[in-house]
Parts: C-alpha cells; structure tokens; sequence
C-alpha cells in the first residue's frame, strides 16, 4: 500500500488549510464537506468556482434520495440481472452567496486574496472560511463564512456569511440564489467513481418567491420523487431587496451600505423536502415551516444546539490517545464524518462515500452491518436500530429479489439504495449471499447490548427469518462433506464464484442457529406473536428444526493445517506479487478479473475478516497460522480490508504489523492514502479506525451479550481511553502500559471479562494488563533428561538402516516430532522409502524408547525442578507439559509429578509439531490462560521458536548458541525457581 503524505496540520479538534491549490480543490471539498445525515454538502465555496474542469466536484445530495436509469448490457440482458441504475443525485444548489463591489465579484482566482484559511471544527459542527479581498481598485474586505447542516434538524443547514469592509464605506451587494441547473459527474473509466449520467437529471416544476424566501420545486425523471429546496434570509443591516427570477435560477439580490470596519452578517437558512418522505403537495408548507423555525430560533440559536448535539455525541464517541497527536486527530476526524454521513430515520443507511461524494453512486452495502453498525452499537445505539429499520423497510425488495433468484425467503441487495439490486457485475455482488447473514449478524448484537427484544419479536424476526428461510433454500447437502453452498463469492472480490466461501459459510451457521434460539424464545414468551408469523409466513417448527441441522451440518473445508477460503484456493499458484508493480496496484485496474480469480490473491480481508466476525469458532493457533498464511497474500486494494487485519494482528501480539494496520485505516481520508478522496470519504475505514483501538487494541469481544477486553497498547502511546454505552449503563476504559482503569460513569453496575477473569464493575476498578499466570514446560531435558533415551532407540534405527549417526546430527532431532526426526534422520539414506515402511520404522524405534523409559524413577527428575513445582503450586501458578513426545504421560508418571499438572499436551492431538506454535498455544488455552500471561521453557531451538510465536516469554536451558531467541538462557535447571521467573517475566513484558 502507498505511503499516506501529511496533509494538514496535527490539530486535536480542528482540520485546518491555510492555503488554497486548485490541484487538491477536489480532494479538500470532500474533507470540508458538512452534513446532518441527510443533507450532505461538498466544500464547494458559496461563490462558485472558476478553476480549470476536472478540478472540482460541485455536489450537495440528499441521503437515499435518487434517479434511476437502465443498465447498458453489450447484448440482451440476462435472466435475474438487475435493470436499472440507482445514482444519488446532486440536488438543487441552496448555499449560493455572491459578492459584488463596484461591479466586481468575489473570487478565490482574483489576484489580490490574502490571509485564506478554512477549518473544519469539530466540536462546534462548523466549517469557516476567512480571507481579505482586495478589489482591483484597492478596496479590501475581510469575508468569514461559517456554514453548518444542523444535526438536531434533518432538514436544515445554514450559513452566516460576514463581510467587513477594512478602508472604505459603500454600497456592496449579496446576491443569495437558488439554482437548479444541477447534474452528476460522470463516472469516467473507474467504477468506483461516479455516475449513471450524464447531464442534467432534476427538472424543474415550480419556482416559488416572496419577500426574502424562495423555492424551487423539482422531479427526477424514472422514478417520479420530487424535491423542493427553499431558503429564506436574516440580515443585520438596511438593505434594498431585488429579486430577479431567471431560468430554474432565483436569486435574492440585497444592496447594503457598508461602513468602514463595520461587519455586514447575512444568515442564510436552506431546507430540503422531498416527496419519498412526504406527499409532494405538503413540500411547500414544510419547507416554509421549517424555515419560519429557523428564524425564529436565530443563527445563534441554531449554532448552540449545533454544538449541544456534539457535545453529547462526543462522549462516548471520542477516543483518547495520549502521545499521538497525529492520530488523535484522525480518531475525531473520522468519528465526525460519520456522525455527519448516517442516515437516522429509518427510511436511508449510511453510503460507503457517504454523502460527501458520488463515489459509488452513493450507494448503500454490507459496510454498514461490518463495519458502521458495530461503531455506533457503543456510542449511540438508537443509530444501530433505525439502521435495522431501514432493512427492514426495504425487506419486501429483498423477498422480490428470493423469488427472482428462484428461492424462498429474501435475499437483500449487494449494492442499493431504493432496495433493488443494481449491480450489472453479479460474481461479485448477488453471488456475495454473506449479505443476509452480515444484517443478522448486526441484529444480534443490537439485542445483546441493547436488550431491545420488542424490535427483535417485530421487525428483526421477520428480517432473520425470511433470510435463514432463503438460506435453507440456497444450501444443499453433499454427500462426505455436509451443508454446503455452491457458487458463492465471499468478501473477497479477486475471489468470485467459488464454492463453500468459510466467512459465509460460518455467517450463516451462526444466523440459522441465531434464528432458531429466537424462533423458540417467541413460542415461550410472545406465543400471540408466534402464532402471526405462522399465519403471515407460514413458518412452521418443522422448517426451524431444518435449520438447525442445516447449520449443525455446514462444511467448512481444511486443507494441510489450514483453513481454506473456500474449496478451491489453497490449490491455486500464488499470485506473482514481486513482478508486480506499484503503480499496478489495485489490481482489478490492471489486470482481467479471470487472470486475479486463477489465483491465490486476496482483495482484502475474507477468512481473516471471518475470525473477527466469528472470533470464538476459532482457537488461538488456528487464528495464528491461517492469519501468518492468508495476511501475505492480500493487497488491501479495498479500505475495508486494513482494520481487519490489524484487529487480528493485535489479538496475535503483532504490534509493530497491528500500529501500521492502524495508521493506513485512521488516516486513509485526511492523508488520501488512495488517491480517491476526491470521490468520497471512506466511511467504512473511518469506522474501522475506532473498531482497531477499542476491538483490536483493547481486545473487546462480545460474547452472548458479555464484554470481554484483552487490553495491549502500541509502543507509540502512553495511554488511551474510550467510553461505551452497554445495556443502559456507560463504561469507562483507560488503559496504560501496565494497567486498564474500567470505570462505571452511569448506570447500573456491569460485568465484563478481563483476560479472562470475570469482574463486577460498579465504581472503579484497575487490573494489570499482563501478569505471570502459568508456566508451561517441555519434558525432555526440562523436567527430566530422556534425551539419551531418544538417542539410543534413533542410534540403534539408523544402524539397523545404515545411515551414519551421532550425537551432532541428533541435535536436529530435539524439540521435533517423531515424524519430523525420522524425516531427518532418512535425509541421510540413499534410498527412498514407502510410508508403510516409514511407519514401521517409527513403531519400531518407538518401541525401543518405551523400553529404555521404563528405567525412568523420580530420582531422574532435573535439578532443582521438584522444588520449583512446588513452588509455582503453592503461588497458585497454573502449570502445563507441552511435549513433542507421545509418551508424555507415562514419563510424568514413573517421575512421581503428574499431580503438579493442570494439562499434558503432547504431539498426539496436534496438526503441526515445533517450531509451530500450536503445542503452547493449545496448552495456555486448556489453562484457560492468555498466551500473553504464559511463560514457556524449553531445552531446544524449535521450542523456542515456537513459545516465542505464541507471544509468551521463553526461557531456554543449555547452550545459548543453540536456543536461538528465548529471552533468557540457564546452563541448568537447577537455578530455576519463581523469583527469576517472575522477574525474567515481568523485564520483558513492562
């Protein structure tokens, strides 16, 4: 990925540039964009723009307010492929002002324009814009434009533009207009960018006028909606009033006489209705209401309450970072747009570009349900319901699309706004199925944190249950593997239409059994409710019983110790990412989509995204090894795809890889990481931003409605802080290098899980981020010294088989797996050997070893080891054996010390033997102990290697030249005892 570039200045609540370039005009218009969820206006200046083309994009839009138009296919359109574009428009332009001296208009490309600064402030809600004009006949003015979209009134923005003459008194003139003569920008070459059309799409119907106020009322073309934007005006100042009406242009023309450093202020009020929301004969009327309103409540009215709304959002939405003011800044920056972007009325959603931009035509995707929902879930959850809502209205579309597709149920659109699918491309968006299971995902966890059942037992039932009915359709049964779904595209776009896609196979595993604890909770405690849904739907207990076998029985396939994407990727060659240019990045620009799909190549985050979503499915090695496969082979040529990956990476431990994760997610807008801002911002990135910290560096997981928190802290930091809103109640969590401070700041008292340990929060409590809670040993040459044994019984095969050995050559033996030492022992063999022969050979030199470990007494134990047993016991230390050996068991028994152990691990149970983690990391899982509060010793290089891959502290025995990493070296086990351990422990973790 590009390297992000500083753009603007490291500011804690503002965004500030102090210069104006028309080369970034289109990039900075969407920075300083303003917007209330429903009104979105692009940072275009009130008096228009005389830059080169290309160089601006002059957009205000209105969320799900659109015009349709039909998809061009090269030859007849096929069975089930969606007819009609949607394209949010550009609407009627309300924000134009004027200004005039002596005949001459106000523009940024006059000559003479000094001190320009605009800066988005983020506590206030408001963007201003200062800069002193000099005429061409030396007259200066000082202009300030403050301009907001009021975020308590979904109708409203305002502006309050100040003029101040600095060396003369005269007649200047503010012409405030209406226009609409609007249109989109075309779309060009790349999809992701722009629109449907071309030229003007809005008509207009009917001009209205009086006094100070004006409307135009205008009308899409297919789908007959109706817009009606009106703007009224307050002035403190004498004026004369002129209106001049020309074609689908109305403007208010006012001729004040200024004096010498006194300041003219003009408010300017701009409503929008429309008739999705309202019949299109009530527009007027509401229009001129709101506007009435407006006025009467006054600009500093409607500024205060502006700033009141954000002080209340900011205090669960704001993240304290201490010692990064660089993303401190990125935090605010990303949570603001979003606030500015979500549609909250039940009725719209929140666009990938939001409403900044015509990026994706403004559409709406499974973002929102990944990635917006799970960010204002902890903030504002009323958000996550009228969000819920908004499918839930559009579910009759969804059901329309079940039955276009030939099944029951509903399936929703990939991409849409009105409902309707409207992508031409379906490999990568009907085939994308995950996206019923990814709103049911985001359903349950609303009612887990909420406890909002009502919602679930109305609205959310009928949602869940007509996708798991769409699900029991779609899914067939195969014989030697299960429930199966053919033909599917998971969220990996280079990877499409593929069979038994793991993300979507668990997403829907997890709804259907979501659906059935719901289906028979409504029999228990809403029979009345039950008994609708079987009038309405039909369902029946006969269909919910076929769900739950349908998701008992879902395949997921496991390939080589992995898991796969899907049935076929880890057969695939692997993308040739070193001849692979910089600049031909994102692929899907550069290359043909059959080329990237025969390969294994990765848009972005897929089976790393599905251990997120479905984290408790998946065990800690099982997350490292996949993670460590899948994470090189992805080119997060989405935005989606880096928070993702840097959630897991912290969970993992890989810190330094999570941080910069971290750093391309918060700041891929205000550093314009992809060179596309000037589209759009990037809404899901920005709500990964705060999913990485409180999710990724935090470790929170939600678990049937219970927060558990893993706390780490990137190196760059000191400290951090946030706050969440869990069922009624607000948590504070701090935390530090050493320690996390849960806060209860209202509410009822609440239980969470630290690292673990579950914990009752009702005050403060303060618990160390990393402490030492279990140590796991290796056996041989830790506990005891069966090497010899292990040396004889290789000596005795390899003399039998004629293979030169000694004890050099055994030292690769240490550590590894009967398999593994007999692999190395055959590399000295001339000839090649069958399996049944190899299996031989190892029963047999198994046998032998058997033999010779039958002299095993507790007197062989190592020096110092039964005093340090009881010891770590009698503190209360939990304690494993991770052993390559399969006769771990017997051996700790004629030790006299299997008492001393909560778990024996040993190679039987594994898929894959040292240097590979998975040994120490099923062991600190069968502890029930975080790797990170581990400490693991052993006598060999590939143990070492392997405790240091599960993120613990190790501690090697013997030589240091052969025990590679470990964090501390001991020539023997005899000065081993707690307080160096507790001390080697705690020098590298603080």
């Amino acid at each position: 990925m590009r390297s992000g570039q500083v753009i603007y200045p490291f500011e804690p609540w503002t965004v500030t540039e102090s210069s104006f370039d028309v080369e970034t005009n289109q990039r900075d218009e969407t920075v300083f964009a303003v917007g209330n969820g429903y009104i979105g206006i692009r940072g275009n200046f009130e008096e228009g723009y005389d830059g080169p083309p290309g160089t601006s994009l002059h957009g205000t839009y209105l969320n799900g307010f659109y015009d349709s138009s039909p998809i061009a296919y090269p030859k007849a359109r096929h069975y089930g492929h969606p007819q009609l574009h949607q394209t949010m428009l550009n609407v009627t332009d309300g924000k134009i002002i004027e200004l005039y001296v002596d005949g001459e208009k106000f523009s940024l490309f006059a000559e003479r324009i000094s001190d320009y600064s605009r800066r988005l402030d983020m506590r206030k809600g408001t963007v201003v814009r200062t800069q002193v004009w000099e005429t061409t006949t030396g007259k200066q003015l000082r202009i300030r434009i403050e301009r907001f979209a009021a975020l308590s009134r979904k109708h409203l923005a305002a502006i309050r533009y100040e003029v101040t003459p600095l060396n003369f008194s005269g007649e200047i003139l503010l012409v405030s207009a209406v226009d609409g003569r609007v249109a989109n920008q075309a779309g060009g070459g790349d999809p992701r960018a722009g629109s449907a059309f071309n030229g003007q799409v809005l008509q207009t119907k009917e001009s209205y006028e009086h006094r100070t106020f004006c409307a135009l009322l205008q009308s899409t073309s297919m789908t007959h909606f109706a817009v009606l934007c009106g703007i009224e005006h307050a002035l403190n100042h004498a004026y004369e009033l002129e209106t001049v009406a020309l074609e689908q242009r109305i403007e208010k023309r006012f001729h004040v006489q200024a004096e010498e450093n006194g300041t003219v202020v003009l408010d300017k009020f701009i409503t929008y209705f429309t008739s999705k929301d309202d019949p299109e004969e009530k527009l007027l009327q509401l229009a001129t209401d709101e506007l009435e309103a407006a006025m009467t409540m006054g600009y500093a009215e409607l500024a205060a309450s502006q700033q009141a709304f954000l002080d209340e959002y900011w205090k669960t939405a704001d993240i304290l970072v201490q010692g990064d003011a660089e993303l401190q800044q990125a935090l605010r920056f990303n949570a603001y747009h979003l606030l500015q972007s979500v549609g909250r009325d039940g009725r719209t959603n929140i666009g990938a570009k939001g409403i900044t931009g015509e990026g994706y035509d403004g559409h709406y995707f499974w973002d929102t349900e990944t990635y917006m929902l799970p960010y204002f879930l902890y903030i504002q959850p009323e958000i996550n319901k009228q969000l819920l809502k908004y499918r839930h209205y559009i579910l009759p579309k969804a059901k329309e699309r079940a039955r276009e597709m030939g099944e029951q149920g509903a399936l929703y659109a990939w991409r849409t706004i009105g409902g309707e699918e409207t992508s031409a491309y379906p490999s990568a968006s009907t085939a994308q199925i995950h996206i019923n299971a990814d709103i049911c995902y985001a359903l349950k966890k609303y009612v887990e944190v909420t406890g909002d059942k009502p919602f679930l037992y109305e609205e959310g039932a009928e949602i869940l249950f007509e996708t798991s009915r769409y699900f029991a359709g779609a899914g067939a049964w195969i014989e030697g593997r299960g429930f199966c779904f053919t033909g599917v595209t998971g969220p990996d776009e280079y990877t499409t239409v593929i069979d038994n896609n793991t993300y979507t196979n668990l997403m829907i595993k997890d709804q259907l059994e979501f659906a059935v604890r719901v289906a028979t909770a409504l029999r228990e405690e809403r029979p009345e409710r039950w008994a609708e849904l079987v009038a309405t739907m039909g369902i029946s207990e006969e269909e919910v019983n076929r769900w739950n076998e349908a998701a008992a029985g879902i395949y997921i396939h496991r390939q080589n110790g992995l898991i796969g994407q899907d049935d076929s990727f880890l057969n695939k060659p692997v993308w040739d990412f070193k001849a692979t240019p910089k600049e031909h990045y994102p692929l899907m620009m550069h290359y043909h989509s059959l080329r990237i799909n025969r390969h294994q190549v990765l848009k972005q985050a897929d089976l790393v995204m599905a251990m997120y979503t479905q984290s408790q499915r998946f065990t800690m090695w099982e997350k490292q090894r996949n993670y460590n496969y899948y994470e090189p082979l992805t080119t997060h040529d989405s935005s989606l795809s880096t928070c993702i990956h840097g959630i897991i990476g912290a969970e993992l431990g890989y810190m330094d890889k999570a941080y910069d994760f971290f750093q391309q997610t918060a700041r891929v807008d205000l550093d314009d990481y992809h060179l596309n801002v000037k589209d759009g911002i990037h809404t899901a990135s920005m709500a990964g931003s705060r999913l990485m910290i409180v999710d990724g560096f935090a470790g929170m997981r939600q678990v049937e409605g219970e927060l558990h928190f893993a706390p780490n802290i990137p190196d760059q930091w000191t400290s951090y802080a946030f706050n969440l809103r869990v069922a009624g109640s607000m948590l504070s969590v701090q935390v530090t290098k050493d320690k996390t401070i849960y806060r209860l700041v209202e509410g009822s008292p609440l239980t969470i899980c630290h690292l673990g340990k579950r914990v009752e929060i009702d005050g403060e409590v303060a618990l160390p981020n990393r402490e030492l809670e279990a140590v796991i040993f290796d056996l041989d040459g830790v506990l005891t010294d069966t090497a010899e044994f292990h040396y004889e019984a290789w000596l005795e095969l390899a003399n039998e088989l004629g293979i030169p050995f000694d004890k050099e050559y055994n030292e690769n033996l240490k550590g590894v797996d009967r398999r593994t030492s007999l692999e190395f022992l055959l590399k000295r063999s001339d000839r090649i050997y069958s399996e049944a022969d190899k299996e031989r050979f190892m029963q047999r030199k198994n046998e032998r070893y058997q033999e010779l470990i039958r002299r095993i007494r507790p007197e062989h134990l190592l020096p110092g080891i039964k005093e340090l047993l009881e010891e770590l016991k009698a503190r209360g230390i939990r304690m494993a054996v991770a052993s390559a050996s399969r006769n771990a068991p017997a051996i700790l028994q004629s030790l006299g010390i299997t008492g001393y152990f909560d778990e024996i691990v040993d190679a039987g149970i594994l898929e894959r033997g040292k240097p590979d983690p998975e040994i120490f990391l099923r062991a600190a899982e069968a502890l029930g102990v975080p790797p990170r509060n581990c400490l693991g010793i052993e006598d060999a290089y590939s143990g070492i290697a392997a405790i240091r891959d599960a993120n613990m502290v190790a501690i090697g025995i013997g030589d240091p030249g052969n025990l590679g990493n470990a964090h501390r070296v001991l020539e023997s086990t005899g000065l081993l005892n707690f307080e160096l351990l507790s001390d080697t422990y705690h020098s590298i973790t603080h």
